[in-house]
């Protein structure tokens, strides 16, 4: 299955037995098909990062939270869990899956250190690989169900958080941060 095909492939939004509470708040954000979301974030985001300045990406808007870099950082790391998630329920992989801690990845992700245009081109070319990987997935796919950090998740379900995650952190910017992200 193409991509396009996959994005025309009504998906549904999942209900909420297909994820853990926790996550209701990105998967609200997404009210269209999920491979929609993803492809459409994948032009948008990264002009709507480029635009926040490279002097800006250090920025905390209080001591203890993260900077801009951090955010965006956070943003690839939980894509490639999310994503490595996908595939391996998708895959009829039952095994269960490990939680992982966002504030440790953080602190050794060292975004800081980091070029912020490098930053921006890291969650570009995950989310293109994301698109891809969710377009390979047939319908039976969307729908398969495993464990992750101990509670019960669709496909169907990762790609809305994928895309939600996304879309909380950019208000988060553009709230608390006063950047231009959305």
């Amino acid at each position: 299955m193409t991509t396009s095909e996959a994005s025309a492939t009504a998906i549904g939004h999942p209900d909420p037995s297909e994820y853990a509470p926790f996550y209701s708040g990105y998967i609200a954000r997404v009210t269209e098909e999920p491979l929609v979301a993803l492809e459409r974030q994948a032009s948008t985001t990264p002009a709507l990062l480029r635009r926040i300045p490279e002097a800006s990406a250090g920025h905390r808007y209080a001591a203890g939270k993260w900077s801009v870099r951090d955010i965006v950082g956070h943003l690839s790391d939980t894509e490639r869990v999310m994503s490595y998630r996908a595939l391996r329920i998708a895959r009829g992989d039952a095994t269960p899956l490990a939680g992982f801690d966002e504030n440790s990845y953080a602190v050794a992700a060292e975004a800081d250190r980091r070029d912020w245009s490098g930053l921006i081109e890291e969650w570009a070319t995950l989310r293109a690989a994301t698109v891809a990987l969710f377009g390979t997935f047939s319908p039976e796919a969307w729908h398969r169900r495993g464990v992750a950090n101990g509670a019960g998740v669709s496909v169907r379900a990762l790609a809305h958080i994928i895309a939600g995650h996304e879309r909380h952190h950019l208000e988060v910017l553009d709230t608390r941060y006063g950047l231009p992200a959305r």
